[in-house]
């Protein structure tokens, strides 16, 4: 800090004895013009010093770990700390990332802050094709009418049989559906009015060895939700990350509340942390809101280092997190939950059963009620939907997820097993004359063609209309305006497509996974799939070992 404070008074006396010199000069002469000059070299030669020494200093810093509290160690001052944010007084003054880059859709539709426990769902589905990696035809522990309870295992991936893929619910197996080439889309089980639990004993954690706590949780049916990167797999039970990342908000477009998430089940959170640290060598890192005042056990978990987070979308998204926190060098693993799966990791050492309990938010401006429904994972929307659709919606779309990376289900399609948010648009079949030119509806757009950067706060109805077909993929310097990454995508998309392994794996491909790159692909003047093209790149990846 001292030696910052230096730099910036040396800087400011050279520049008044520079000003001093040009308003004393009489005349422009050769011999005043030449002294001018020489201050201006002098002076930048001081700054060309200064920012080499500020880079190095910076560097050494980051390669020795100093700066992991989010210290900034430079001569030069941050340019945060000249014009930074202005930050709420919940916010501590250290490991605060205030994000430049990204964009907020701001959609009419968001859930009404109440939990609806009274809603149920008459059926559930685990669903193979959530996994990746999984084999298309897992290896089925039950058969069509077959009796279980929550927790009892339904498949297993022939790779890894000891992670069992669990019920979240007790009933009736009345389903096994498959799709192309036979392989398994969903298993269905018919829930019980009254739910009963495979018992698994509660231990204490301190008296396990690691290798007993792995085998309890992939027994159990935790284990699947814990994720690895790179490639978004379930996390290999032979491999002990580097550290684990939890993201206690979701930036998403109307996306749950974690605060409505967390009421109630705070003991259970907490355990869930405990149970991470000891899984790992490294650190459990949690990721906060930095523009709204998170829940208390956010705030007070024990066991963790926070890493507050400001900006706009995808802020919340636990890659970005991790890319600022502590990036991933090529050979690192880490592990990654969310709030709900910690909990369900946390109710299971805290009462010995698999609770697949699920608060999840239904949204969507052609809803009449949006609102917040407990119920669980795997659930049937069906029930969620009825008498609920606004009757003049016409054609709808319904999501499991978010509008930028949820997937299409049917009406009556069960949630996926990382979701938490169903979401209804109005399908967008329609053509608009010169709309690019003639933008006479709003839309939500990052360009200001578009008059809605003048009103940040307006809500847009939006559909699932595209407004343009597939181009020619050329640069527009657009991804790098949304995406608060030291990455360029554009240029790691055709790698992709051409198959350059290593020039791939150079522009941090195993940095990424698709709802990283889900804003690019919505601001893609070119209307890339940008997602699949990642998702092509990492599976090309890992069949290369």
């Amino acid at each position: 800090m001292t030696l910052r404070n230096t730099s910036i008074k040396i800087i400011i006396a050279l520049s008044f004895l520079f000003l001093a010199e040009v308003a004393s000069a009489q005349s422009f002469g050769s011999g005043n013009l030449n002294t001018i000059l020489m201050w201006v070299v002098a002076i930048l030669i001081l700054l060309a010093l200064l920012f080499v020494g500020d880079s190095l200093l910076k560097l050494e810093a980051r390669n020795v770990g100093a700066d992991k509290n989010g210290e900034n160690y430079s001569i030069l001052p941050d340019f945060k700390e000249i014009l930074g944010v202005k930050l709420p007084g919940f916010v501590p003054n250290k490991n605060v990332h205030a994000l430049s880059k990204g964009h907020d859709l701001n959609l009419e539709g968001k859930a009404a802050p109440y939990i609806d426990k009274d809603l149920k769902s008459a059926t559930f589905a685990i669903k193979p094709t959530d996994f990746n990696g999984i084999a298309p035809i897992p290896k089925m522990m039950v058969q069509v009418g077959d009796t279980v309870r929550a927790g009892d295992p339904l498949f297993f991936n022939k790779k890894t049989p000891e992670i069992k893929y669990c019920s979240p619910v007790s009933g009736e197996v009345i389903a096994i559906n498959r799709g192309e080439k036979r392989a398994i889309s969903e298993v269905i089980v018919l829930a019980d009015r009254e739910q009963t639990y495979r018992e698994f004993g509660t231990f204490n954690l301190n008296d396990m060895k690691r290798e007993e706590l792995v085998s309890y949780l992939a027994e159990s049916g935790v284990w699947p939700m814990i994720k690895q990167r790179p490639y978004n797999l379930v996390a290999d039970i032979n491999v002990i990350p580097r550290d684990i990342f939890v993201s206690t908000f979701d930036s998403a477009p109307l996306a749950p509340n974690s605060n409505m998430v967390i009421e109630g089940r705070e003991n259970d959170f907490q355990k869930g942390i405990d149970v991470l640290n000891h899984l790992t060598n490294g650190t459990v890192y949690l990721g906060l809101n930095a523009k709204e005042e998170p829940a208390s056990i956010f705030r007070n978990a024990e066991g963790v280092e926070q890493h507050w987070f400001h900006g706009k979308h995808p802020a919340g998204n636990v890659g970005v997190q991790i890319h600022h926190i502590k990036p991933m060098a090529n050979t690192d693993v880490v592990w990654t939950l969310g709030v709900q799966e910690v909990i369900t990791l946390g109710a299971l050492f805290n009462r010995g059963r698999f609770e697949a309990e699920r608060i999840i938010a239904i949204a969507g401006a052609e809803l009449k009620n949006p609102r917040y429904i407990k119920t669980h994972l795997g659930a049937s929307i069906e029930n969620f939907m009825k008498d609920n659709i606004d009757g003049e919606a016409g054609e709808l779309r319904f999501l499991t997820g978010d509008v930028l990376t949820g997937e299409q289900i049917e009406a009556n399609g069960y949630l996926g097993f990382y979701d938490d948010q169903i979401t209804v648009l109005k399908e967008g079949r329609y053509n608009e004359m010169f709309g690019w030119l003639l933008p006479l509806a709003p839309r939500p757009s990052i360009s200001r063609t578009m008059p809605g950067f003048l009103m940040p706060s307006f809500e847009y109805r939006a559909d699932t209309n595209t407004h343009g077909e597939e181009r020619a993929f050329v640069v527009t310097g657009q991804y790098e305006k949304v995406l608060p990454m030291d990455i360029y995508p554009q240029h790691l998309m055709k790698s992709i497509l051409i198959g350059d392994l290593e020039k791939m794996e150079g522009l941090g491909l195993l940095e990424l996974v698709e709802e990283d790159i889900a804003l690019c692909e919505f601001v893609c003047t070119s209307k890339q799939p940008l997602q699949q093209i990642l998702r092509d790149g990492l599976d090309m990846m890992l069949e290369q070992g």
